[in-house]
């Protein structure tokens, strides 16, 4: 079984090539260039490197979201198209699923954030259990202060792993149970999402590929804002 994941929710572009429990080939971009210009690149090498022609490919995924409007639709309508060129099926696997998923069968709470602006960050809170990364809520849109609250409530030790830790690594580490993950570990991976993506195809749990935006675009918000002040 061989899956080409990307990753396109935030600054960094990745993409991947998963054959059964193996990764062939992943590239990870972290630059000012726009996805739209980076991600046929990245695909194009992963594939060439691993000597692999795209028709060979059983599965594509994508992550879902929450993370940037504009870098979803692109990831969403890059892993479409190749679907619909290839009529081979399509995964969307939730971001915040795939960035806890870089701290394995860890013992702590893993809280995944992604930076939202305004103090607010994409959010959820997960553990392993006997191997598989259990959901403990669901996702959220919420104020930092917000987050830290619900994160105190478990008593226990966790461990915060996202981009929303440059913004808020201070603030979290207020706390003694708190800790802040390695920025190796910060980078959503195209990896995580095609192992993902593997996981529910083994389970028979595909989810379909409809992004999660969890709030509005900020032109809806703002406009909503001016519309209430008149």
């Amino acid at each position: 079984m061989k899956i080409l994941a990307l990753e396109t929710s935030g600054t960094v572009a990745g993409a991947a090539l998963v054959e059964d429990e193996m990764i062939l080939s992943e590239f990870i971009l972290n630059n000012k260039l726009t996805h739209s210009q980076t991600v046929m690149p990245l695909v194009d090498e992963i594939l060439r490197r691993a000597e692999t022609d795209i028709s060979e490919v059983d599965y594509f995924a994508c992550s879902r979201g929450p993370g940037s409007f504009t870098g979803l639709r692109i990831g969403a309508a890059t892993a479409k198209g190749f679907g619909l060129s290839l009529n081979k099926p399509v995964i969307g696997v939730p971001t915040l699923d795939a960035l806890a998923y870089g701290v394995f069968n860890n013992d702590k709470i893993i809280c995944p954030i992604i930076d939202a602006r305004r103090s607010e960050v994409y959010t959820g809170f997960y553990s392993w259990e006997n191997g598989k990364l259990a959901k403990l809520c669901e996702n959220e849109a919420l104020h930092i202060d917000e987050v830290l609250r619900r994160a105190a409530e478990y008593n226990k030790e966790v461990i915060f792993i996202g981009d929303g830790i440059k913004v808020h690594k201070e603030t979290i580490l207020q706390n003694n149970k708190f800790f802040v993950a390695p920025p190796s570990c910060n980078m959503p991976r195209a990896g995580s999402v095609a192992s993902l993506a593997r996981e529910m195809i083994l389970s028979g749990n595909i989810n379909k590929l409809e992004i999660e935006y969890l709030r509005k675009p900020q032109a809806e918000r703002e406009r909503l804002e001016k519309e209430k002040e008149v």
